[in-house]
């Protein structure tokens, strides 16, 4: 795994629960000015292996980026954790946000 790679995967495992964060800024946090698709690619990649909190990462509006079935799972998991999530598949990121 890279430095990068680490370190967006520490990232994204201290969202804590019924908390998100945007793609960008787990870039941010992770010392990658342009790595939102970065971020994406760590997660598609490694998210079982490492067991990361997939589900807690949306974009910066709040919109869930993922379709069918994973967004009706990513939808439901946070909603498990207390996350409200609008019927268009938004996170108030202000309110939510870490």
């Amino acid at each position: 795994m890279t430095k990068e790679t680490e370190c967006i995967v520490k990232a994204i495992q201290a969202i804590p629960p019924g908390r998100v964060s945007s793609y960008r800024d787990l870039a941010l946090t992770a010392g990658l000015r342009n790595g939102a698709r970065q971020v994406a690619r760590v997660l598609h990649t490694v998210s079982q292996s490492c067991r990361l909190p997939w589900y807690r990462v949306v974009k910066a509006d709040g919109g869930i980026a993922l379709r069918g079935a994973e967004r009706e799972l990513q939808i439901a998991l946070l909603r498990a954790e207390g996350v409200e999530v609008t019927d268009g598949g938004y996170v108030d990121i202000k309110r939510y946000a870490v």
